[in-house]
């Protein structure tokens, strides 16, 4: 059963939300479903979560010099840990 909910936010953060979630083809309604029902879910010890994902969550920004090359080739390291 859905139901309404109502946020109070930044405007220039729904502004860009609202153009991410069209150039997703999702709703925003959607789009803030999925986010939520992603970071609600059980959540598994052995799972790590991203910075940026994190900084998405907590609200606070990732740092300027974040080193993305090494965090892709960290997580794909990681990965093929996990699937080994």
């Amino acid at each position: 059963m859905d139901s309404k909910l109502t946020l109070k936010l930044n405007e220039k953060v729904i502004d860009r939300a609202k153009k991410y979630a069209s150039n997703k083809k999702l709703s925003l309604s959607r789009l803030i479903e999925n986010y939520l029902d992603s970071i609600t879910q059980e959540e598994n010890e052995d799972f790590e979560i991203s910075p940026f994902v994190k900084s998405i969550s907590s609200g606070k920004s990732i740092p300027a010099d974040v080193d993305w090359k090494t965090l892709r080739e960290d997580y794909t390291d990681h990965l093929d840990q996990k699937h080994q």
